[in-house]
């Protein structure tokens, strides 16, 4: 039996039926990540050598070859972009709306992060009734009706949820606007 939670099952067939999507996918991660890079790279260099370098006295004093001009390029512009790739990752604003997006649009990284929160929630309970239980008491009753009710709360919104509603990012968004406790 498959349940809307069992992603990786819903996946398999999903997949299956999917050979072309998949491969279009990947087409496009190769082309855009690595061939369009690389073709982009020699093209700027081309143009920017041939018809503005060359053209100018001084910088082909400068640069007398296209390949001292690569080299140079090449020398300045990788820690140029090594540190412009940082100051994205760890420096500005820009790399968390990236992760924000992604999250508002991908259901299964949601479902991921909800079911870590609500995982994390039944654990810190569980281990609390443990070391009770092993000091030798026994649980209060405010203690189990907390449990049922954490129990019947999580059955409630594992029955609830779907991939086409929001009730996951919805959860996602409220475990991100509380504090730890």
């Amino acid at each position: 039996m498959i349940s809307e939670i069992d992603i990786y099952e819903i996946g398999i067939n999903f997949v299956k039926n999917n050979l072309g999507f998949r491969s279009w996918y990947y087409f496009r991660t190769g082309w855009s990540t690595y061939f369009a890079f690389i073709l982009a790279a020699l093209n700027t260099l081309t143009v920017t050598y041939y018809l503005a370098v060359e053209k100018i006295p001084v910088l082909d004093v400068i640069f007398p070859s296209f390949g001292h001009y690569i080299v140079t390029f090449v020398a300045i512009g990788i820690p140029v972009l090594i540190i412009t790739g940082y100051i994205h990752f760890k420096r500005t604003q820009a790399r968390k709306a990236e992760v924000d997006i992604g999250a508002e649009t991908n259901p299964y990284l949601v479902r991921q992060i909800t079911n870590t929160e609500l995982l994390l929630k039944i654990n810190m309970k569980l281990m609390s009734m443990m070391i009770t239980l092993q000091n030798g008491k026994k649980l209060s009753d405010s203690e189990m009706e907390e449990i049922q009710k954490m129990s019947k709360e999580i059955q409630d919104y594992v029955d609830t949820r779907n991939f086409a509603k929001e009730k996951d990012l919805d959860y996602f968004k409220e475990i991100g606007s509380t504090k730890i406790r």
